[in-house]
């Protein structure tokens, strides 16, 4: 038997005010509001997708370099350069956000409504 468990809160893990639910009206009153509120989670969701395209990249070019197909391990090959330059892309993006953040001193991964 399993002694142990463990579990994760996704509701957690959503960047969202804990009082307030997704479809409030009174939160996204501005494009502003709004987007200040779904940035967090696209870096979420982006970095989930991400590492799903990685692990099955990597399989893909384990399998096809195991059974000698070319065709698949480059496919695969491709499916990890793809997640990798995705990567330094969302990566990019948040830190220039942030620099962003600090020049201008607006906060707009952690907003106050």
């Amino acid at each position: 038997m399993i002694s142990k468990v463990l579990a994760l809160d996704i509701g957690e893990q959503l960047h969202l005010k804990p009082d307030v639910g997704i479809g409030e009206f009174d939160e996204y009153k501005t494009i502003g509001g709004f987007i200040s509120s779904v940035l967090p989670n696209i870096y979420t969701f982006a970095g989930i997708i991400l590492f799903i395209i990685l692990i099955v990249g990597g399989f893909m070019f384990i399998l096809g370099s195991g059974n000698d197909d070319p065709k698949k391990a480059d496919t695969g090959k491709q499916a990890i350069t793809a997640s990798l330059i995705g990567f330094l892309i969302i990566f990019a993006s948040f830190w220039i956000i942030r620099i962003i953040e600090i020049v201008t001193g607006l906060e707009i991964f952690s907003p106050v409504f």
